[in-house]
């Protein structure tokens, strides 16, 4: 399942060039994997409060294939790639109509408060199981 959601490109976003600072597509990225967790049932903020699990980032990269200007409507879609044990991998394609703009992929592994490592609850790892791509 890939989720959909929109941005718009913020003048501050943008740099001298006029163009997205290449920093913040991972911004955007973020602001995917958090939708898409909510359209599953439950947000970040859920997992961290009442779950006790953190989801750092371990990996993360991004192919740029064309440039994001000031005030482009953006569709970026989300989906999970893979969910082994405590590793949970999203990846990500960012359009502006029907032109890819750049594609991304984050790494991340589930630990507690202590940052120990352990697994996803199970009616949270059942959801994103589901949807696996």
């Amino acid at each position: 399942m890939k989720f959909t959601t929109t941005l718009r490109v913020r003048y501050s976003e943008t740099d001298q060039m006029g163009v997205v600072y290449h920093g913040n597509y991972f911004a955007w990225f973020e602001v995917g994997r958090v939708e898409l967790l909510r359209s599953l049932g439950f947000s970040y903020q859920e997992l961290e409060a009442q779950d006790d699990c953190i989801l750092p980032v371990v990996e993360a990269s991004c192919r740029y294939r064309r440039p994001a200007r000031y005030d482009d409507l953006l569709t970026l879609a989300t989906s999970v790639k893979a969910l082994r044990g405590s590793i949970v991998v999203f990846t990500y394609k960012l359009y502006v109509g029907e032109v890819l703009l750049a594609e991304g992929e984050t790494k991340h592994v589930v630990v507690d408060g202590a940052l120990q490592q352990r697994r996803l609850p199970e009616r949270h790892h059942a959801a994103i199981l589901a949807i696996l791509e």
